[in-house]
């Protein structure tokens, strides 16, 4: 069995839209009850002037 056959990336520099990240992500899995989700990723990056958080989602969606 393949360990995932989707990925979502969400991402966000600006400091009002990292605050909302965690709802876009919920709101995005619930909307569908086809994706089975086997990993999730967060990764923070940083330069003098900015911050990024990405949150990789993996998932198993059945095809049909």
């Amino acid at each position: 069995m393949v360990p995932f056959n989707g990925v979502k990336i969400f991402s966000a520099t600006m400091f009002a839209d990292r605050g909302q990240l965690g709802d876009k992500v919920t709101a995005w899995i619930a909307s569908s009850t086809q994706r089975k989700l086997t990993d999730i990723i967060v990764t923070q990056s940083s330069d003098a002037a900015f911050h990024c958080i990405t949150i990789s989602v993996f998932y198993q969606e059945t095809l049909r």
